[in-house]
């Protein structure tokens, strides 16, 4: 067994170009690969755990908002929305409040009316 110890990894020719091997012969970038921003919140949006969020906003049932630490490049990010809860049946993008330094979503129950929910996000992009 091998074991490598590192408090850092700087790409070789440029700082953060690191080239990994995903599957028996494709390549991607590293950086491209991990997550930019996480959130698991309550139903009021206060956060219980994050990666790169700062706080949270409840702007009424169902509808949240996170402030980033560090915002993206652009909107031009994936991230993928989730309700803890038995209530809520979908979880989905807010486009309308989505900025670079922020990651919203809204939380319906299964008739479509916006409903108050524990929630969790991740998003991946190019950070600014």
């Amino acid at each position: 067994m091998s074991e490598i110890k590192v408090d850092t990894l700087t790409g070789k020719t440029t700082a953060n170009d690191i080239t990994v091997t995903a599957g028996a012969t494709a390549t991607m970038s590293l950086e491209q690969g991990l997550a930019k921003a996480w959130v698991f919140a309550t139903n009021a949006a206060v956060l219980n755990d994050s990666l790169n969020v700062s706080s949270g906003t409840d702007h009424g049932s169902g509808d949240y908002s996170y402030a980033l630490t560090n915002a993206f490049s652009d909107i031009n990010y994936a991230n993928t929305w989730t309700n803890r809860s038995s209530s809520a049946q979908i979880a989905t993008r807010n486009s309308g409040r989505d900025a670079t330094g922020t990651l919203a979503m809204e939380a319906f129950n299964s008739s479509g009316t916006n409903t108050n929910n524990q929630n969790s996000g991740i998003a991946h992009g190019d950070l600014a």
